[in-house]
């Protein structure tokens, strides 16, 4: 909860990366409080009302989960949000035409997207869906130690590249500092 509000103020992609993990995170403790309180809550340097502020936290997401029907797969409708206005401001950007630098890094990661789309089968995310559980993906394998081959760390390369400037220009739309013309 701390952490999560930390990052949708300074970086929406980092925030929404933090809250897939949580989602994982409460999956993997089978959506027993008491077992969150124990492996994640009492890790955290806090004074206990902070910490009980943090379990009625994620006892509101576990019934978001419960509610949503995404305790095995998939996202709550508060995660699909921040997709869905991430992609409303990168359709934006690609139409301004001040945007020249967004669009050529958009350009850029293109073929990636495109490859890890046709990787998915029958499973098709929106582009930026996409980059995010790719980069997901790459950051799991990271965390358990898996050999990442030179040609993937490339693209994660890039794919997060682009993130961060969506991230950013999302950040700066919110700050009212992003004007673009259409």
């Amino acid at each position: 909860m701390i952490i999560a509000r930390q990052k949708r103020k300074e970086n929406i992609a980092e925030y929404l990366l933090y809250m897939w993990q949580v989602e994982d995170l409460i999956r993997a403790n089978n959506f027993d409080i008491e077992a969150i309180r124990r492996t994640i809550v009492n890790q955290y340097a806090q004074p206990e009302e902070v910490k009980e502020e943090i379990v009625r936290w994620y006892e509101e997401l576990i019934d978001m989960m419960r509610t949503e029907g995404v305790m095995e797969k998939g996202h709550i409708q508060l995660n699909k949000s921040v997709i869905i206005a991430l992609t409303d401001l990168h359709l934006r950007l690609l139409k301004a035409p001040q945007e020249m630098i967004y669009g050529a890094a958009y350009y850029k990661t293109l073929p990636y997207i495109v490859q890890l789309r046709a990787k998915a089968g029958e499973e098709k995310l929106p582009e930026l869906e996409t980059c995010f559980t790719a980069v997901y993906g790459y950051l799991l394998l990271k965390m358990q130690g898996k050999e990442i081959s030179e040609v993937t760390v490339e693209g994660m390369k890039q794919i997060s590249s682009f993130l961060a400037l969506l991230a950013e220009k999302y950040r700066q739309d919110m700050d009212g500092e992003l004007q673009l013309e259409e």
